[in-house]
C-alpha cells in the first residue's frame, strides 16, 4: 500500500508544480526510490490511456473516495505493470474493477485498431516506449562479493547465464530469465529491461547495484588507484560515490558533497548497505569548498557530475521535462562552467572526470571547450575508451575525445562523459594520449588508467 500511497503524493505534487519528478521522488521518504520513480515515471507515460480507461469504466464514480492520481497507480500496475503484488485493502478495490477495467482496455483496441498495449501511446510516447527497453544492468559490488559468485548466485535462482557479450545486438536479444557479462565494463551484469531486482537479496544486502551502464563510466573512467583522496563533488543519490569506493577497494579517502540533506540522508542510507568506509559525507555547495584547505591538499581525483537538464533520462514525466529553451540552457551551462572551472583549481588534482545526462551541446562539449580555453596548456582531454561507439560532437577539435550514450546506439540512458588530466608544467599535451581502460576486461578484473595487464589471483568472497 505504501508504494501506490507515495506514487500518487508524487503524482500530486507534479500536478500542483510543487517540483520536479526526481526531486519529489528523492524527497518523499519511501525507502525505495528507484522502485517509486520506474513506477511514477511508468504511470505518466500511460497517463492519457489510463484517464480514458478511468473515465470508460467509470471507476472514479464507483468509488467516490478513490483519489484520482492513486486510481491512475492502481490501474496501471493492474493493466499495465507487475499486476498488484502489493497494495492491500487498494488491491482489493482494484480487483473488484477488474473485469470493467480489462473490458474497456479490449474496447480501445479495437477503436485504434491495435493489438498492443504500447499501440495506445502516442507517436512521441512510442519513442519514449523504445527507449525504455534499455536493459537491466546491475553492478556487481567489489566491496562486498565478486562478479563469479553473483553469477552463480543467480543461476542458483534459474537464471541462464550466457557469457560474456559479443555485441550490442546480444544485449538487445536477451529476454525470459536469461543474462550476459557486459561488452565493455568488467563489474557489469545485464538483464532483460523487464527484470525486476528490487525484492532480490543481493539488491537488499547491498551486494549489487541497480545502475545504468552509462552511469557507471565516470568512476571507472576515473580510475582511481587505491589510497588516492578523491572528491565526488555532486554526489547524491550515491551510486557514483559507491563505485568509487569499490574501484579504491575502501582504501583512501572520499569526499562526497550534495546541497539536499534528504538526498545526503538517502546517500548515507545506501553508501552504509552497500559497505563504503573512507568517505566523509557533507552537506554543502561544492563551490563554497575552499579547495586551499589542507583537508583537500592530497586529492588527486574528482568526478564532478553537475545539475543539468536532465534531457539524456529516457523516463521523462509532465513534472521534469527537459526543457530546453536557450535561455535554461544557457543558464545551466554557466553554473557547470563555474563548477567545472572551481574542480580544477584544487592544486593536486591530476585527473577529473566531467559527466551530464543531457543531450545538449551547451552542457557538454560547449562547457569543455570554454573551460579548456579558460585554463590554457594546464589541462588537456584524454582519450578514454577508444573502442567505445558513440563519440562527442564536432564541436572543436579534440572533442571525439569525450564519450556520448544513447538509447539507439549504446542501449543506456543518454549521458556525455570527458576525461581531463593535468599536463606536467611547461610540456605540451601529447597529441596520443594514453587509453583509460582495458579493451576486453575479463569477469572481476578492471585495469586502472594507463596499467599493462597483469595477473590476478581471483578472491572470492562468498554470497550469503
Amino acid at each position: 500500500m505504501a508504494l501506490y500511497s507515495a506514487a500518487a503524493a508524487v503524482l500530486a505534487g507534479l500536478e500542483r508544480g510543487e517540483g520536479g519528478l526526481k526531486s519529489l521522488v528523492y524527497n518523499s521518504g519511501f525507502p525505495h526510490v528507484r522502485q517509486l520513480y520506474a513506477l511514477v515515471s511508468e504511470t505518466l507515460r500511460y497517463s492519457s490511456v489510463l484517464e480514458k480507461l478511468l473515465d470508460g469504466a467509470a471507476l472514479l464514480q464507483a468509488e467516490k473516495k478513490l483519489a484520482p492520481q492513486l486510481a491512475k497507480v492502481l490501474v496501471y500496475d493492474l493493466l499495465f505493470g507487475k499486476g498488484l503484488k502489493c497494495g492491500g485493502r487498494w488491491k482489493a478495490l482494484a480487483q473488484r474493477h477488474r473485469a470493467r477495467l480489462e473490458a474497456e482496455l479490449a474496447r480501445m483496441k479495437v477503436r485504434h485498431k491495435v493489438s498492443r498495449n504500447e499501440d495506445l501511446l502516442s507517436p512521441e510516447k512510442v519513442v519514449s516506449a523504445a527507449a525504455s527497453q534499455v536493459p537491466r544492468y546491475i553492478r556487481v559490488n567489489t566491496l562486498k562479493t565478486c562478479v563469479d559468485d553473483v553469477i552463480d548466485f543467480f543461476k542458483r535462482q534459474g537464471y541462464a547465464y550466457l557469457g560474456k557479450a559479443a555485441s550490442m545486438e546480444e544485449l538487445k536479444a536477451l529476454s525470459g530469465k536469461k543474462f550476459l557479462l557486459d561488452l565493455h565494463l568488467p563489474e557489469l551484469l545485464v538483464f532483460p529491461s523487464q527484470t525486476d531486482l528490487h525484492d532480490n537479496l543481493l539488491y537488499t544486502s547491498g551486494h549489487i547495484i541497480l545502475q545504468d551502464k552509462a552511469s557507471c563510466l565516470p568512476a571507472f573512467l576515473l580510475g582511481p588507484v587505491a589510497g588516492s583522496h578523491v572528491i565526488d563533488a555532486c554526489a547524491a543519490p550515491g551510486n557514483k560515490t559507491s563505485h568509487l569506493a569499490a574501484i579504491l577497494k575502501n582504501k583512501g579517502q572520499i569526499f562526497a558533497f550534495d546541497m539536499d540533506p534528504k538526498r545526503v540522508a538517502t546517500m548515507n542510507t545506501l553508501l552504509t548497505r552497500a559497505g563504503v568506509t573512507g568517505c566523509q559525507l557533507a552537506q554543502q555547495d561544492f563551490l563554497t569548498v575552499d579547495p586551499r584547505d589542507p583537508k583537500y591538499s592530497r586529492v588527486t581525483h574528482i568526478l564532478l557530475d553537475p545539475s543539468c537538464s536532465g534531457s539524456g533520462m529516457v523516463t521523462r514525466g509532465p513534472g521534469e521535462e527537459a526543457a530546453s529553451s536557450a535561455e535554461r540552457l544557457q543558464a545551466l551551462a554557466g553554473f557547470q562552467r563555474r563548477v567545472l572551472n572551481h574542480a580544477l583549481s584544487f592544486p593536486a588534482l591530476q585527473r577529473l572526470v566531467y559527466s551530464t545526462c543531457s543531450l545538449h551541446q551547451e552542457e557538454n562539449e560547449d562547457v569543455v571547450q570554454a573551460v579548456l580555453q579558460k585554463w590554457g596548456s594546464a589541462f588537456r582531454l584524454v582519450t578514454a575508451f577508444p573502442s567505445w561507439p558513440c563519440r562527442g560532437l564536432a564541436a572543436f577539435s579534440g572533442a571525439e575525445s569525450c564519450l556520448r550514450a544513447s538509447p539507439a546506439e549504446t542501449l543506456t540512458h543518454g549521458f556525455f562523459v570527458a576525461v581531463l588530466e593535468r599536463c606536467k608544467e611547461g610540456a605540451a599535451a601529447p597529441s596520443s594520449p594514453p587509453a583509460t581502460a582495458k579493451e576486453n576486461p575479463q569477469p572481476g578484473e578492471r585495469m586502472e588508467p594507463g596499467a599493462a595487464p597483469k595477473k590476478r589471483k581471483k578472491k572470492k568472497q562468498g554470497v550469503k
